[in-house]
Parts: C-alpha cells; structure tokens; sequence
C-alpha cells in the first residue's frame, strides 16, 4: 500500500503543536511509502502541546532556513493554538507555505494551521474548514469555511480537530497522491 513511495512531505511546524496532529498524519504518510521532513524555525528540536501541558520533542530534520520548498511534493501544517501564531507570524514560514499553493502543491492544514495560510494572501475564493475559533478570520480573508471533518479544494486539505484525523489522513494521501494541481481557477484573467 506505498502509495506514496518516492514523494517528499514536509511538515512545518513551531513549538507548540498539537502533538497528534503531527505525530498522526507523519505516521500515516511513513506507511504510505513517503520520505517526511519536520522542518522548523527552531534548530534542533520543537516542542509538542497535548490538550492542556507541554509534551514531547521531536527532532527537527531540516532547519527552515535550509529548506527549500522546491524539493518537496507536498506541506502539511499541523495545529494547535500556539504553533500556528508564532508561524504567521514568521515571514519566512509564510513565504514558505505560499510556494506550495503558487506551485498548486498539496497542502494539509489542520485545526489553526490555516492561520498560517491567511498570511499568504491565497486563500480568498478557496473552501477550506478549520477550528471553528478561527472561521471569521477565514471568511475575512475571503475564504469559504464549511463545517466538515475535511474539506479539500484542489489540493487544499483541511480539518477542524484531531477527532477529524482519520478522515484528513485519507484525504491528505489522496491528494498527494495526485500531484500538483492545476491554478487555473485561481488565476486571475485580464478583462478585456
């Protein structure tokens, strides 16, 4: 079932994550036959959240300024309230998301990993779903929230809390699995 052998995902990520919504999606993308990175502003390790305490650290693989978004297929962008903010607030974890979606590149947000999204200026006109705290943020930004266990819109991947892990699991493989899509329908045409 290496559905995903030769593909490359990286998972951006601040301390402060919430520890299931990283650990899951990197277990299911390993057993679907993917090489992932965590990368991170952070040198060497980044500390996860869980529910209400600090947990475990993670090894960080690529430090963010090394990283270069080219040599990945996809981004996976866990949550958690203090991850996400320290990350959108970061320009260069913001540049680094933008070029997955100007590449039209799979990219996974879960719960306030969309946060980090609205930062790039490309989700207006796109349906995507999230921690229902952040929908306003969202809709501001010209987005269009629906309250599902996953959204997906042209290889954006989306899911409001780890009770939706299993259906954002799925969708994330499936969508890397298709490859990059196309921006077409996000590309504004000269009127003439």
């Amino acid at each position: 079932m290496a559905k995903l052998t030769g593909k490359k995902i990286a998972i951006l990520t601040e301390n402060g994550f919430e520890e299931v919504e990283l650990t899951s999606p990197k277990k299911e993308l390993e057993a679907a036959g993917a090489h992932v990175d965590i990368v991170s502003p952070q040198k060497n390790k980044v500390k996860a959240w869980d529910h209400d305490h600090w947990s475990i650290e993670l090894p960080v693989d690529v430090a963010l300024e090394k990283a270069d978004a080219g040599e990945y297929d996809a981004l996976v962008i866990p949550g958690g309230v203090m991850n996400p903010d320290k990350m959108r607030a970061n320009k260069d974890c913001v540049e680094f998301a933008q070029q997955f979606l100007e590449a039209g590149k799979p990219v996974a947000a879960i719960c306030h990993g969309p946060q980090l999204l609205i930062e790039t200026g490309l989700v207006a006109g796109r349906s995507l779903t999230s921690y229902p705290s952040i929908r306003t943020d969202l809709e501001n930004a010209g987005a269009f929230w629906d309250d599902k266990e996953v959204v997906a819109d042209n290889g954006l991947v989306t899911s409001r809390s780890p009770k939706d892990l299993p259906a954002f699991n799925k969708k994330m493989i499936e969508e890397i699995e298709e490859g990059k899509h196309s921006l077409a329908a996000y590309t504004p045409t000269p009127s003439h």
